[in-house]
């Protein structure tokens, strides 16, 4: 059997068992793949790392490896978006997202700008809440505290997923993730995922870099149909 070498954005690492499993099926092709920040994975393709697609939870990166002929295409292939995930105790107290995240008395954890994906979203969101509410962005960007996705981060234990480490184990009282893990974080009881609305939420685009040939199958499988719904079930959106 062919086999292809994948690196993948650590919050694809749930969906991605089941995406696989359905394209070594259908194509007799078996894929390794190696899970992390993006951006750090980025940097390890950069500085020469091996690797026939980088699947990449910001857009940007992909582009990058094109631009700087280490790639040969790119392509959007699913989305995500913001959440915040709050102990049940905080959201029995009836107060909504923004609320809790301007109280400085609570602790907010989130993953770390540059290397990780998510930490950058996060950085975008407190900047839409800095245009509404000035220089509430801004303190946010000074308390929040990024736990998670950078070179020096405490690894997440094998099996848990951040945001119910962090607050299970009471380094935070908030964390804002991505929203395709919300259905697995409900199925855990104890905290309680809240949505962010327009104008204020960010849509996570997904992309990536075909960086040898041996990668077309892989890439054309990940536009699918059959691809696409099982984001959906996941609990990633179309845009």
């Amino acid at each position: 059997m062919c086999s292809i070498t994948v690196l993948a954005a650590g919050s694809l690492r749930v969906v991605w068992p089941r995406l696989m499993t359905a394209f070594e099926r259908e194509s007799g092709i078996s894929v390794t793949t190696d899970f992390g920040p993006a951006g750090l994975l980025l940097q390890r393709i950069e500085q020469g790392e091996a690797c026939v697609l980088f699947a990449s939870a910001n857009s940007a990166h992909p582009q990058t490896l094109v631009e700087k002929g280490q790639a040969i295409h790119t392509a959007l292939f699913t989305h995500n978006q913001l959440c915040l995930s709050v102990t049940a105790t905080l959201a029995a107290q009836g107060r909504d997202w923004l609320d809790l995240l301007r109280d400085p008395h609570l602790r907010l954890a989130t993953s770390t700008p540059l290397s990780d994906p998510s930490g950058d979203y996060t950085w975008q969101l407190f900047d839409r809440i800095d245009a509404t509410h000035p220089g509430e962005g801004r303190a946010l960007k000074q308390r929040a505290m990024p736990l998670v996705g950078g070179p020096q981060s405490t690894a997440i234990p094998a099996g848990e997923l951040a945001a119910s480490w962090l607050l299970n184990t009471k380094q935070a009282e908030m964390f804002i993730g991505y929203q395709s893990y919300a259905p697995l974080l409900k199925e855990k009881g104890n905290l309680v995922t809240l949505s962010i609305p327009a104008p204020w939420q960010i849509t996570a685009d997904y992309a990536f870099a075909v960086c040898q040939e041996r990668a077309q199958p892989l890439a054309a499988f990940l536009l699918s149909a059959r691809a696409q719904q099982i984001f959906k079930d996941a609990g990633f959106c179309s845009e």
